[in-house]
């Protein structure tokens, strides 16, 4: 019982009650903290919130109301990142609370991977929720280190400053800051020690299935340039779930907003669940504005714009008309169909497979793999890439495809760190604003592959708290 009541008010800290749907925990009950059962219900966690205010429009992907930035060019995230401002103060803006809830949700799975053994239930079960948490505790280190640290560049991560790794429950500690290089490697040993033990079907869909451990696996390393273990970890996934809705038959039976196959629950390309803020993850409300240059790469025929985005129509109070943008058509939200800006999905998987099958200069795999996709996506003839004739040409294929396919505010922004770094894929972003109103000039903006914007500063009250963290930048 001192175990449950030292542990209880912690659990509440940390949002448990958030499953209170999963979770019963009862002080006079038969669950206490000293079940193994309680400890494994503790990792689902249905509504995994990460925001991506800090970050989402240092990329080319998105757009903003005009309104919302012109004035705000020293004093908001979205006011510096839109006119990619390196003179601005970032220190002292908040994060929205993306570096506390990532190590919010680790110390979540610290406390089933150091508490469990002690607990009174069945050793399998033991070894089975060790593994998921350390499977969340790998995403959730993964989410923190793109963001606050430079991208993986293996002639520098060694040296580069990271993020803290949190390896155990321990309220008092006080980690100190490890190098990209250790961070990576930490995340890969909870990977690697995870996947054994992970289930091919989980009691629901909050808990880790193997064939997302393996999509992770993959990402991390895709990220981590070890193309063959990339390779083979998104084999393994897509062995367990390869699905792809047809976005084509899709758009020809009405569009999400009359089908409803893939509401809430129902799509069978989801891997894991993490939303940009709230169960209904609508990307209007959260950054889902395509840019202008987006539109354009998606051209006429292509089914993730068309059924998806509107160009014309939209409610002046989130949209410029005339701006050449996209908005998310707010009429789709989870109970019509269900999106994943955050976790992860099948295409994903896809893309991931036909990268590291260029890279391994598996030209003809890898626009075999691609097509599998943009046959799902695009309509007639345009949707068949013919073969690129190097692989340059095939990397940058399949850069453009992560682009249409993985919109929103997260993986566009990692996927700029990490080609920054080589020479053949950096990119300098330019971006004329603003393209409508006429009481402010029009001005060009620059976004190098080597700025500080690329990467977030840790929130201010997490340096106050732990002053081992310091600011990977210059700032």
């Amino acid at each position: 019982m001192r175990k449950l009541l030292y542990i209880l008010p912690i659990i509440l800290i940390i949002g448990f009650a958030a499953c209170e749907n999963y979770v019963d925990i009862t002080p006079t009950g038969k669950k206490t903290v000293d079940s193994t059962q309680t400890y494994y219900e503790l990792i689902a966690l249905p509504n995994r919130a990460y925001y991506p205010s800090a970050f989402a429009l240092l990329s080319d992907n998105v757009w903003a109301k005009e309104s919302n930035i012109i004035g705000n060019e020293f004093i908001s995230w979205d006011g510096i990142n839109m006119t990619f401002n390196e003179e601005a103060n970032r220190k002292e803006l908040s994060d929205n609370n993306l570096y506390a809830n990532c190590y919010a949700y680790i110390l979540r799975s610290n406390i089933v991977i150091s508490l469990i053994d002690d607990s009174q239930g069945d050793k399998d079960t033991k070894e089975l929720a060790k593994a998921e948490a350390k499977i969340m505790r790998a995403w959730d280190h993964f989410i923190a280190v793109n963001t606050y640290a430079k991208a993986y560049n293996p002639e520098t991560a060694a040296n580069d400053g990271g993020i803290p790794i949190v390896s155990k429950y321990d309220l008092e500690a006080t980690p100190t800051k490890s190098t990209v290089a250790e961070v990576y490697d930490f995340i890969i040993k909870d990977i690697e020690d995870a996947l054994p033990y992970l289930q091919e079907e989980p009691v629901n869909v909050y808990h880790p299935s193997k064939a997302f451990g393996y999509a992770l696996a993959a990402r991390v390393y895709l990220f981590h340039r070890d193309w063959k273990k990339a390779k083979e970890a998104a084999e393994e996934s897509l062995k367990r779930n390869g699905s792809l809705i047809d976005y084509v038959t899709l758009a020809d039976a009405g569009g999400p907003t009359k089908v409803s196959t893939y509401a809430k629950g129902g799509n069978p390309e989801i891997l894991n669940y993490a939303y940009m803020g709230g169960y209904s993850d609508n990307l209007a409300y959260t950054y889902g504005m395509a840019s202008p240059e987006l539109v354009q790469l998606y051209g006429q025929n292509d089914e993730r714009m068309n059924q998806f985005f509107k160009t014309t129509g939209n409610s002046i109070y989130y949209f410029d008309e005339g701006s050449g943008a996209a908005l998310w058509n707010t009429s789709i939200t989870y109970s019509k169909f269900q999106t994943m800006s955050v976790g992860m999905r099948t295409a994903e998987v896809y893309l991931i497979l036909a990268e590291a099958k260029a890279r391994l200069k598996d030209i003809s795999g890898a626009v075999g793999t691609l097509n599998l996709l943009r046959e799902k996506r695009i309509r007639g003839a345009e949707a068949v890439l013919p073969e690129p004739a190097t692989e340059r040409a095939m990397v940058q294929a399949v850069i453009d495809e992560r682009r249409k396919e993985l919109i929103s505010g997260f993986s566009r922004f990692w996927d700029l760190k990490r080609y920054n770094t080589e020479a053949d894929y950096a990119k300098t972003i330019t971006r004329k604003f603003p393209l409508v109103s006429t009481d402010v000039e029009q001005k060009t903006y620059t976004l190098r592959p080597d700025s500080r914007l690329y990467i977030i500063p840790f929130p201010v009250d997490a340096r106050e708290k732990n002053p081992n963290i310091t600011l990977n930048t210059n700032e």
